[in-house]
Parts: C-alpha cells; structure tokens; sequence
C-alpha cells in the first residue's frame, strides 16, 4: 500500500468501484431538501436525487462537509499512512477546500497537502485518479502534486445549463436576464474561469450550445495528443452515450468516458443540462 493516501469529495463522482480500486477515500457533500440532508453518494443516489427533484416544492440546497468529517478521515487514514493528498472542488464554488484546510491543521500525525482543482465533476476526478496511480508507482508527494499543477494547464471544461431559474436562484443570472433569457431559449455556455462558474457565451439553442462546445474540443484536440475526455449529463445518459460514442469515433487518440452531475452539482445546474471537459495525457 501506498504511503500516501488520495482523497477527495463526492463531487469529483467517480464511482464507488473504482474508488475501492484505486484506494481512494471520499468525503461528501449535502443535498438538502426541507429539514432533510443527505450526505451525496452515501445516503442519496444520483437517480434519488433527481427523481426527488420532480416532487420537490422548492429546490434543494447544498452545503460542504462538515470539519470533523474531514478531521476523522485524516486521522484514521493517518494509522496506516505518512501523507495525505486532498483534491478538492473550486474553492471559488464552495467551501469544501478551506474546510479541508482547517481539518488539516487538527491533525499531527500526518502530513495533510490540499489540493484546489479549481473545477468539479469528472474533470476534477482525472486530477484524483492521476495522484492515486502515481501514488501507486510511489512516487513522493512534491512529484504528485507538481504533476497535477501541470494538468491544469491542458485541462478544460465547458457546460450547457438546460434551466435558467437554477442559476438565477444561485446568484448567476439577475431577474431580467432570466425573464429575456427563458423567453429567448438561450442556453448559457459555461466555463470555469478564476475558479468560479462563469458565462463563456450565450446562444440561442440546445443544438447550437453543444456545437460550440465540441468545436473548443475539436480545437484542443487538432494536435492528436492524447487526450481524455469525459460527456457529462444531468440524467440524460442516452444522449451523453450518443454523443461519447460519436467522439470516439472521431477522436481515435482520445479515451472517452461518460460521467454525471450528481446531487450537488446537479442542484446548481438543473436536470437536462449537459458538459464536456478534457485533460491532456
């Protein structure tokens, strides 16, 4: 076993499988709906949530994890390991990154490294699996993490929001963009940029939203270097496998996965929406 444990939150939704594979530990965020809160991944299923969804008066809330889940994770991990590699969601969307940081710091017997990857989703699972195969090869912690600050630099993902309201009540559109916006049927492009959810460019339709974002893909993906890229769907999993299918037969030096927006994630973007996000090999 590796000296160094990867860890990282619910919102990187990888599966369980290969999270046990892989030896990597994930802490999770919540889903509130009312007075009830569900810990993602452990205590609500993607399908639950959004099934939940559709007979929910108001929409849910979210909330990071708290600090002593954090705390205990470290220290049961800190019996059987000298270091700890936290890869977090943006700590421009959430607090699960500070949290982290603090839970760090009330441990001693073992090194705790947080790592921002200034994304969510699979995106910022690709960072996770990378550190757990290099922590399996055994290399240290400073190589691990210099090679993730690498990544970030060949690393992009860009969504389409199906439901204007959900960015409305997050703060994304203001109450005239949405009443113009939902008229219109525009569907905002999103993108990650100085870690927070930002507007990339805003077009008329599905179609058009989806075109745009597979022509940025097809731009970073010109110079044939392996490239992983992964369709991301708001329970939409037969379009997400159409369109993941298409891309392999396109890009034959591409590995093309199809992942999801869970509960969280989910709850900020609304059910329909879609994303796709590469990293460079």
């Amino acid at each position: 076993m590796s000296k160094i444990a990867i860890v990282t939150d619910s919102t990187a939704y990888i599966p369980k499988e290969i999270r046990d594979d892989k030896n990597i530990t994930m802490v999770p965020l919540n889903v509130i709906f009312g007075e009830e809160a569900y810990k993602e991944e452990w205590e609500i299923t993607t399908e639950q949530f959004y099934e939940e969804m559709k007979n929910a008066e108001k929409l849910p809330k979210t909330s990071q994890p708290a600090v002593g889940l954090f705390e205990e994770t470290f220290t049961e991990l800190g019996k059987n390991h000298d270091e700890i590699i936290v890869i977090t969601l943006s700590s421009g969307i959430s607090g699960t990154y500070q949290t982290a940081v603090s839970a760090a710091a009330m441990v001693d017997d073992v090194k705790v490294h947080i790592f921002d990857s200034e994304i969510s989703c699979m995106i910022q699972g690709y960072y996770v699996l990378k550190a757990a195969q290099l922590a399996e090869d055994g290399k240290s912690s400073e190589e691990i993490l210099d090679t993730l600050k690498i990544m970030k630099e060949s690393t992009e993902a860009y969504f389409m929001a199906d439901d204007l309201s959900h960015l409305h009540r997050g703060g994304r559109l203001n109450g005239a963009q949405l009443v113009v916006g939902s008229l219109l049927q525009i569907k905002p492009v999103l993108h990650f940029e100085d870690k927070v959810i930002v507007p990339f460019e805003k077009v008329r339709t599905e179609k058009k939203a989806m075109k745009r974002i597979l022509g940025l893909l097809d731009d970073a993906a010109q110079d044939r270097a392996p490239i992983d890229i992964t369709v991301i769907h708001a329970n939409r999993p037969e379009k997400a496998e159409q369109l993941a299918e298409e891309l392999r037969e396109k890009y034959d030096h591409a590995n093309v996965s199809v992942s999801y927006f869970g509960p969280v994630i989910g709850t900020h973007l609304g059910e329909g929406s879609m994303g796709i996000g590469w990293v460079k090999s």
